[in-house]
């Protein structure tokens, strides 16, 4: 019986497949944006986790839905979003301290952050930075674990929302704080990603994790929406949702309100960017638990999906 089970397990249908997805991502991926050894870490781990055991299949089946984002997200670097449509850099500054102008000499928040830094809020803030990533994969892998129903509730909202954020990023590309702090108003395509106000954290424990980090940035021009500000509003939801306790709950929202003030104290994002991130995570909520929850089509395909990675 155990053989037959191996046997299945180790098939030759379920090879091909895993070895065909690995090879077409890693042929696609070079041709589109030229090889890097990140590829061949993330080929690694899938083929690992697939052929590793039934519930490490389980698992990153399930978390495919974020590699397939993570992915899309990569190849945007073949498809640069300042040649599809113009960049606004003065306008949205100006609009910024229009709006949100402080002072006599009327400066942006970004511009008072940056006269008024200290060490406490740059490790602060790049602490709540760091967690953009890690508490939305934590909080999905609890909710695998706990809640398959609404692991895939949460994963497959925050694609949509991203979505909804890489739309805006190509119809109303956006320059940075930063950006217009060091180059004004001239538009210079190609211009690297940056780690800003950032890079306090990382001179002050004397490491370079978000100057690798924002290295690789797909696109210095995509600061409008901030879906930094996105993410942890959507685990706030579904933490509601579920109901994960007090402790997580408190966590969750001082991270979210952490990474709000830190995209403009970092000089990242505009307040009018982590306004449109917020607006994008609202909306994305909205159209999935409104709508597509709704359509009985995609409540079946939720459900075969939820009976493959149980």
């Amino acid at each position: 019986m155990m053989l037959n089970s191996a046997a299945i397990f180790y098939s030759t249908k379920n090879i091909i497949a895993a070895l065909t997805v690995t090879v077409l991502y890693l042929l696609v991926s070079f041709f589109l944006i030229g090889f890097k050894t990140d590829q061949l870490v993330l080929a690694a781990i899938f083929n690992l986790f697939y052929f590793a055991s039934a519930l490490s299949r389980k698992f990153i089946l399930g978390f495919s839905i974020f590699i397939v984002y993570w992915i899309i997200f990569d190849y945007m670097k073949a498809f640069p979003n300042y040649t599809f449509n113009e960049v606004h850099i003065g306008d949205l500054y100006n609009t910024e301290k229009r709006l949100f102008g402080t002072g006599v000499q009327m400066v942006t928040p970004n511009e008072y952050w940056l006269a008024h830094q200290n060490s406490l809020l740059d490790v602060m803030t790049g602490i709540f930075y760091l967690c953009w990533i890690p508490v939305p994969l934590a909080f999905a892998a609890y909710l695998f674990f706990k809640d398959k129903k609404i692991f895939l509730q949460f994963s497959l909202t925050f694609v949509l929302v991203n979505f909804i954020g890489f739309t805006i990023y190509y119809t109303y590309p956006a320059a940075p704080p930063w950006y217009i702090q060091l180059h004004g108003n001239t538009f210079i395509p190609g211009t690297p990603g940056n780690s800003a106000g950032l890079a306090r954290f990382d001179q002050f424990f004397g490491v370079g994790v978000f100057k690798n980090l924002y290295e690789k940035s797909s696109n210095v021009f995509a600061a409008m929406p901030s879906l930094h500000s996105s993410y942890p509003l959507i685990v706030v939801y579904y933490e509601f949702k579920k109901k994960a306790g007090l402790t997580a709950r408190i966590i969750f929202v001082t991270v979210m309100l952490g990474i709000w003030f830190a995209a403009v104290y970092t000089s990242h994002h505009y307040v009018l960017d982590v306004l449109a991130g917020i607006t994008c995570a609202v909306i994305g909520i909205v159209l999935f638990q409104k709508l597509l929850m709704k359509q009985k089509y995609f409540t079946r395909l939720l459900e075969k999906y939820q009976s493959i990675i149980s």
